[in-house]
């Protein structure tokens, strides 16, 4: 599997694209906003997009969902189906954060800890991770030793909590108890910033440090 970053939106975030090298099928993680970028990114490795994947319901992650489905009618996976009140709810996320005329949508696939999603000959795992946002989840690529893990967990950082239904000894628990136990070799794609792996986080990250041993 090959990947690649689109920083989208104003708020930087890192729309994935995942794709099968021998296929070419691919999937697009969490397409927030400027889908001319994305199908752009999509067309310039000749890649034919097999799905729309979600990790939660803020809009910087999932404001351009509807869009690029009006463009392609491709499946929408994920998220988990606690994040709907934030999909529901994208055209008043608009207005508060002055996306133009961004549209709710449907998931083909609401997702829970231990399916599966596949396009091409690559198949992810998912994982429920709450805390962020109460529906949160992960994608993880097991033979490439990689996740995209949304707003759960950054360089440095982890998500905030202090948005509604989010909740900090939650987000905690998610990355003691789905992240950590994938490997301290496990690179990740967080939905903004710099790459970093889990290890790399579970020792030096201020606020994981030192907590889980």
């Amino acid at each position: 599997m090959r990947y690649q970053i689109v920083p989208v939106t104003p708020f930087e975030q890192n729309c994935t694209i995942f794709w099968c090298e021998k296929t070419r099928q691919a999937a697009v993680i969490d397409p927030g906003g400027d889908v001319e970028r994305i199908l752009g990114a999509l067309e310039d490795e000749k890649l034919t997009l097999a799905k729309v994947l979600v990790t939660h319901g803020h809009i910087d992650h999932a404001g351009g969902v509807a869009a690029l489905l009006e463009r392609t009618g491709v499946p929408v996976e994920g998220p988990h189906e606690e994040d709907r009140f934030w999909i529901d709810g994208m055209p008043q996320q608009s207005k508060m954060f002055g996306f133009p005329n961004v549209r709710s949508f449907e998931p083909t696939r609401w997702l829970r800890g231990g399916d599966k999603v596949q396009f091409g000959e690559v198949e992810l795992d998912v994982l429920h991770c709450p805390g962020h946002t109460p529906g949160h989840v992960v994608f993880f690529h097991a033979p490439s030793r990689l996740a995209q893990v949304g707003d759960v967990l950054f360089q440095g950082s982890i998500g905030r909590t202090d948005f509604p239904r989010g909740d900090y000894d939650t987000l905690i628990r998610s990355i003691k108890d789905q992240l950590f136990p994938l490997g301290d070799d496990v690179d990740f794609i967080p939905g903004h910033g710099p790459m970093s792996t889990f290890g790399e986080e579970r020792q030096y990250n201020p606020f994981l440090s030192g907590r889980f041993g």
